[in-house]
């Protein structure tokens, strides 16, 4: 009989999918582009305080995601809804009932009101938001490796999901302009951030929120999720046979969270994915400040140059699959990895821009996707089959992803030379050298760190040894390039296999 045909065969389908995460990637982007100008050139707040709620939040979020990617792993979704989806629904409550509230003033606070009672305030808002952003996040990335197995499927649907990253960060950009240029009947207030810009940005949000939940309502009614019975996927080994009658089916390693702590690729691919994402969140966080503050340009460039970014990250992202394809992930992320350096090295050569600013824009826009797009490949790829421990997984990528971001904007934001002030001349290089070395400095550490994954590629040591394979009958032997497990385990590893599994008959390796 012919094979059932994919369920991502459709391109309807993927695009169902990566609808998902359009709410958090809408919501990310105003977070992390304008979060720091909205604190501090609109309310007037200090540098301190705007990053520590923006560190406040990266901690949350960095402290719920792996949690929250153990509890997904192990629980079995509301009824029939199915485990992931359950989580996403929750997490996406959660963002639309306080995002909005991020980017109002303070209610009840007036001039004199000090700033510590601002940032009491604000922070259940933003604790509430990145639990639910994580909770969101974590169960839409669990869903990809969990649905597609093919190498260039993955390619593709990660692809799609971050095609519709870009596509956010073009609405709130594009929004953020239309904004800002209703206001030309006010010259006084078109050319610098302050005060009377409030209703631009609680605006902004309130569209966000509602176009993000028409998205989110049209990939649960779009979406379908493969159902597990409770306890047969996260605790496998008690409830699920382990030798398989069926000789051609290729079952998964039972590959558990305390396991991955063991394998040198996990660490690897986390350690790459966190410079990855500093890259594109620490340019994103302040670009608008180069813009406004070191080129001095007006301030509908805050929405006009991080929109020809994120185009050109659109683009580029239907390049990855033929790319990957073509020349494999890493010499696709090296290349991502010279466009990055490309724009450090222009930027660093030019103190003042004119119409050249939008060709930087587009070598960050391009170079961000196509890093971005491969690292979550390569994520994927180290998972493999081991999709009930996906979520884990995922959580501690971004564990190592928030935490380092949140620390390094608060490095930056206590290092600032203008304490007291909006900006003093000093934040004029300041801000300068900060673009160059949050993508050039973090770009070369990059290059190290794949440096290494071209040297120690990545595999899954625990299934390769034997170690967790629910293989077929004794005597029967898999290689790399076969896909049926086999079952034994080199003699110095054996005891461990033994005392995990003591039932299991084991061929020894020969």
């Amino acid at each position: 009989s012919s094979p059932p045909s994919h369920p991502w065969a459709h391109k309807p389908t993927v695009t169902l999918f990566a609808a998902g995460h359009f709410l958090n990637d809408l919501c990310a982007s105003l977070w992390f582009t304008y979060l720091l100008l909205y604190l501090h050139a609109v309310l007037g707040y200090s540098h301190g305080l705007a990053g520590g709620l923006l560190l406040a939040g990266q901690v949350a979020d960095g402290l719920c995601t792996p949690l929250l990617g153990y509890e997904a792993d192990r629980s079995a979704g509301c009824g029939r809804y199915g485990r992931r989806k359950s989580w996403h629904l929750a997490g996406t409550t959660c963002v639309l009932i306080s995002f909005p509230f991020i980017f109002n003033p303070c209610l009840g606070c007036k001039e004199g009101t000090p700033q510590w009672a601002a940032f009491i305030y604000y922070l259940p808002f933003i604790v509430i938001f990145q639990f639910g952003w994580a909770a969101t996040q974590i169960s839409h990335l669990s869903l990809i490796p969990e649905l597609v197995t093919s190498d260039h499927e993955k390619v593709e649907l990660t692809a799609f999901r971050y095609a519709f990253t870009v596509m956010a960060n073009i609405t709130v950009y594009g929004l953020a302009w239309l904004l800002l240029n209703l206001q030309v009947d006010q010259p006084e207030r078109t050319e610098h951030l302050g005060i009377q810009d409030v209703s631009v940005f609680r605006n902004l949000s309130l569209i966000v929120v509602g176009l993000g939940a028409v998205f989110s309502l049209i990939f649960h009614l779009g979406t379908k999720e493969k159902l597990y019975p409770l306890g047969s996927v996260s605790q496998p080994q008690e409830s699920t046979p382990l030798l398989q009658k069926e000789p051609t089916r290729s079952p998964r390693s039972l590959l558990v969270w305390k396991d991955w702590l063991l394998e040198p690729s996990f660490y690897q691919v986390a350690v790459l994915y966190m410079a990855t994402r500093l890259i594109v969140n620490l340019s994103q966080t302040y670009i608008a400040m180069y813009l406004t503050n070191s080129l001095l340009l007006p301030k509908k460039y805050i929405a006009t140059i991080p929109l020809v970014m994120y185009i050109s990250g659109f683009l580029s992202s239907f390049l990855m699959k033929p790319v990957n394809k073509w020349i494999g992930r890493n010499l696709t992320y090296f290349v991502g990895i010279l466009v990055i350096l490309a724009f450090a090295s222009w930027v660093s050569l030019s103190r003042e821009m004119g119409a050249e600013i939008y060709g930087v824009a587009v070598l960050l826009g391009a170079g961000s996707a196509t890093i971005l797009v491969t690292s979550l490949s390569m994520t994927a790829d180290l998972i493999g089959t081991n999709t009930h421990s996906s979520a884990f997984v995922y959580g501690a990528m971004s564990f190592t992803d928030k935490m380092a971001n949140g620390l390094a904007v608060m490095l930056i934001q206590n290092l600032h030379p203008c304490p007291t002030e909006l900006c003093c001349p000093a934040c004029v290089s300041f801000y300068h050298w900060v673009m160059v070395l949050v993508t050039g400095g973090i770009a070369m550490a990059a290059t190290v760190f794949l440096c290494c994954i071209m040297i120690w590629p990545i595999r899954v040591r625990f299934r390769e040894w034997g170690c967790g394979a629910q293989g077929m009958g004794k005597g029967q032997a898999w290689g790399w390039g076969h896909r049926e497990p086999r079952v034994w385990c080199q003699p110095r590893l054996k005891q461990e296999c033994l005392s995990r599994w003591p039932w299991l008959q084991w061929e020894a390796a020969g």
